[in-house]
């Protein structure tokens, strides 16, 4: 997966789309869209935007980061919110480790994913019990430099 597959898997997930209903509302085939989805390293560009434009974006030359959409989508089982629920270690960028949680998203007003709503492992059984917004850590994206499963 790349992260233009992974990012239009999970947009089209969250809006309720099917690949073909996609392709209508893009204006191009189920074919382009399947192979965008998987990755195709020789798609034609202006399709690729015209995909885009239906979500508010455009492809433009960016700094190589952590996939904010892989950690939300387990894009090999096709299941949504991969490290959701379970038992995560999450590497700062400046090298500080937090195991916890992370339990949702952040959409930023771009409709981007800009952080996570986290539990700790200390907080786990505290929030299990009665949901306390106190007991949740929001992590900002930008801030992770890995994620991985405990």
């Amino acid at each position: 997966m790349t992260r233009i597959s992974s990012f239009l898997k999970y947009h089209r997930k969250r809006l309720n789309l099917t690949q073909e209903e996609l392709a209508n509302k893009a204006g191009v085939g189920i074919r382009f869209i399947r192979e965008m989805e998987q990755g195709k390293q020789t798609l034609q560009l202006n399709k690729v935007n015209q995909v885009l434009s239906l979500f508010g974006y455009s492809l433009f030359p960016s700094k190589i980061k952590l996939d904010p959409y892989e950690i939300a989508l387990n894009l090999k089982n096709d299941i949504r919110f991969k490290y959701f629920n379970k038992a995560v270690k999450i590497t700062l960028k400046n090298r500080m480790k937090k195991y916890g949680f992370i339990i949702n998203e952040i959409i930023d007003f771009n409709n981007e994913i800009s952080g996570w709503k986290f539990v700790s492992n200390n907080n786990a059984i505290k929030y299990q019990k009665n949901r306390d917004d106190k007991l949740i850590e929001i992590i900002s994206h930008s801030d992770i430099q890995d994620i991985e499963e405990q």
